[in-house]
């Protein structure tokens, strides 16, 4: 019994009468090198050191600022190296503008913003990226255009209003205007468009999934990277919100920005004692960042490399 071996493709014979042709080689998809990891050289190394330094030499100097006296910060050659007099000064802006109070109302205002923007604006991003409904191209195109329209045109109708509600010098004049942010709605919707795919929406109806269980058990996990971007934004722009809060709120009642401003307003303010407000300020927003920046990074990593 004889065994015949294959037979590889390239070396069988044509069928007779087809013209022998040489096949062009086919094209590579991806270009040489594609995929490798590339060093970073001495030039990068200088530049990040540089840009590094100069985003952090504004937070020194505020350091230093806050732990000298007005004199030597006025001096022809300022200082460069932080004091003693920080825990003076400290304890002066702390007395003066009330801070203790302004805090806890800068959190409670920052907090409030931030839950109701993630809230709304993901279940109507959810709505614009994946819903079928009449007018909803119309209404996006509606909500975008309010981008282009400047807050300071809103301030007298919106001030009449509070007012008007009785909601003049409250918190709740500061919070309930900005429950929800046409970037955030469209920050959402366009993240969603490429993140949730249509086939996971139709297997959670399969499912007997109604609209309420297809937020909570997919849209909300899919989301939550662009969340926790759109989370950081939104709290650090209440945290540091000063027009509206300081027309709307009260020196009895005011926000964190607002009671700085207050602290500045006197005729010859002194300097050392208006930085150590700023460095009070600022401490709580690099906690936040030092406890939420690995998932605040690693949602922007998510949104970029997804293909």
């Amino acid at each position: 019994m004889t065994t015949t071996s294959p037979i590889a493709a390239s070396d069988r014979p044509r069928a007779s009468g087809a013209a022998v042709r040489d096949e062009p080689p086919r094209r590579r998809r991806f270009k040489p090198g594609a995929g490798r990891q590339h060093h970073a050289g001495p030039f990068a190394y200088f530049a990040l050191a540089v840009v590094g330094l100069g985003s952090l030499f504004p937070l020194y100097w505020t350091l230093v600022a806050a732990s000298r006296t007005q004199d030597e910060i006025l001096d022809a050659s300022p200082p460069l190296i932080p004091g003693g007099n920080l825990f003076n000064n400290l304890q002066a802006a702390w007395e003066q503008a009330h801070l203790g109070k302004a805090i806890v109302n800068t959190l409670v205002v920052s907090a409030s913003i931030t839950v109701a923007t993630l809230f709304f604006c993901t279940l109507a991003g959810y709505a614009f990226a994946k819903m079928r409904f009449r007018g909803r191209g119309a209404l996006m195109t509606a909500v975008i255009a309010t981008l282009t329209i400047p807050p300071q045109l809103s301030v007298v109708p919106l001030f009449m209003l509070m007012s008007d509600i009785g909601w003049g010098g409250q918190l709740e004049s500061v919070i309930f205007p900005t429950l929800v942010s046409a970037f955030g709605v469209f920050f959402m919707r366009q993240y969603l468009i490429e993140a949730l795919p249509y086939e996971l929406i139709e297997a959670g109806r399969v499912d007997g999934a109604n609209n309420i269980r297809i937020v909570w058990s997919i849209v909300l996990p899919v989301a939550r990277p662009a969340m926790m971007v759109l989370g950081m934004l939104t709290f650090v722009q209440a945290w540091n919100d000063f027009f509206w809060p300081y027309l709307a709120l009260s020196a009895e009642n005011p926000t964190l920005q607002v009671a700085l401003g207050l602290l500045s307003a006197s005729y010859v303010p002194d300097q050392s004692i208006v930085m150590a407000g700023a460095l009070i300020s600022t401490l709580p927003l690099l906690v936040v960042f030092v406890i939420f920046g690995k998932q605040i990074v690693g949602g922007i990593m998510a949104g970029a490399v997804k293909g």
